[in-house]
């Protein structure tokens, strides 16, 4: 649905709720000129698109961004190299590549400031992209727990 909302001020939406997110620059990284947007009935901003590729939506129960496969791309190359990662065992990149959560027994290492509810992006040992998806568990206990869901995945980047 479109609104009156000019794409002027909801890409300024847009960028700031990712700046609060994922810290300084990663709004320009994430959004960058040209991006349109898909608007809820109410006339909020839904998903943020970049030609046909979904970059992100705004989730509404607590209007944080969760990412497409495309946006975590745009993420993982501006982010500094250890920030909102995950990374997992090499024996089960296929499944997490395809769309399977990542339980705790498989994380390697993980970003000590990831938060339960946090955006993260799951990386192979190399620091390539395998997934994005929601942290179940801070970093510190993904590293101490050994069972248990610890990116919920949302999307896998099968290559």
């Amino acid at each position: 649905m479109s609104t009156d909302c000019s794409e002027n001020s909801s890409l300024f939406r847009i960028r700031t709720i990712a700046e609060y997110q994922f810290g300084r620059g990663a709004g320009e990284a994430l959004f960058p000129e040209g991006c349109t947007f898909q608007y809820s009935t109410t006339g909020r901003i839904r998903h943020a698109l970049y030609g046909k590729d979904r970059l992100a939506t705004i989730r509404a129960q607590d209007g944080r961004l969760t990412l497409g496969i495309r946006g975590a791309e745009r993420l993982h190359e501006s982010l500094p190299p250890d920030r909102y990662r995950v990374v997992i065992a090499a024996d089960v990149l296929e499944f997490v590549s395809a769309g399977k959560n990542a339980f705790a027994r498989h994380v390697i290492r993980a970003d000590p400031g990831i938060r339960g509810g946090d955006e993260v992006l799951v990386v192979d040992e190399e620091g390539q992209l395998v997934a994005t998806g929601t942290a179940m568990l801070s970093g510190f206990e993904m590293m101490e727990f050994k069972y248990g869901v610890a990116v919920k995945v949302r999307a896998g980047k099968v290559n």
